[in-house]
């Protein structure tokens, strides 16, 4: 498929999990590819140039908002800028007991100014271009409580009404806005949080993982890219405003 041939498209968070799954993804359909992330991602270009894809690494702290204004403006004014794909996240386990301030705002710091730094830089190539599509990775957390993550879960409530307000704001601009739910998929992030939390049962703990997910096991990173691929394309022109889950049915099944 060749969906973004001639697009020009920047991912953050690119350089391992979800985030690389989504740049080879839309590379591999054509897309030029600007990754940004805090570690190198010379790895995931690597992978997009020997399958035959175009992309650059740009090293950026999507929590620094000068820096982020600046990639996002070179870039700009190189292609401009059809697509945006806000991946970069972290997580975090914890109650409001067992958090601290120190935890809170480093969620904060990422996860949401991260998209707003990048929504800010962005928004206004877009609106000037009169189109643009933009895909936010939210979670299931904000949609449903779950135990121990309630920072995270502010942080992906963020995502998702900053997202309807995207929507909202710029429909009579030609820009469409919308973020992806996923549940439990099976990342590197999965495997070393087992290996550092339960290192005596590492196998019986991702049982019960996958398990949590009714149809019975983790998502794969590729399928999230799948998913993300179809929103940020034009198959998905009338879609906009949306919190699409990919979650094995959780939040509707588990409720």
């Amino acid at each position: 498929m060749s969906r973004f041939a001639g697009k020009s498209v920047i991912v953050t968070g690119g350089a391992s999990g979800i985030g690389q799954a989504i740049c080879l993804r839309l590379a591999g359909e054509g897309a030029q590819v600007y990754v940004l992330d805090l570690t190198a991602a010379d790895g995931t270009i690597k992978a997009i140039v020997d399958a035959g894809g175009c992309g650059t690494a740009h090293e950026c702290d999507v929590s620094d908002h000068s820096m982020v204004a600046k990639v996002i403006a070179s870039i700009a004014e190189q292609t401009g800028i059809d697509v945006l794909v806000n991946n970069a996240g972290i997580a975090h386990i914890g109650n409001v007991e067992t958090t601290t301030e120190a935890d809170f705002d480093r969620l904060f710091s990422v996860n949401v100014k991260g998209v707003y730094n990048t929504l800010s830089a962005t928004v206004p190539v877009m609106k000037a271009q009169q189109a643009g599509v933009i895909l936010n990775l939210a979670s299931i957390a904000s949609s449903v409580g779950l135990t121990d993550r309630f920072a995270y879960s502010m942080t992906k409530g963020a995502v998702l009404t900053m997202t309807y307000s995207v929507a909202r704001d710029y429909i009579d601009h030609g820009i469409r806005c919308n973020c992806v739910s996923p549940g439990r998929v099976h990342t590197p992030f999965v495997d070393q949080f087992l290996a550092e939390n339960y290192p005596d049962d590492i196998d019986g703990m991702f049982d019960k993982l996958s398990k949590s997910q009714p149809i019975g096991r983790m998502g794969t990173a590729e399928e999230i890219a799948g998913l993300v691929a179809y929103l940020c394309s034009d198959d998905a022109a009338f879609i906009t405003g949306a919190n699409v889950p990919i979650d094995g049915g959780f939040v509707t099944l588990n409720t």
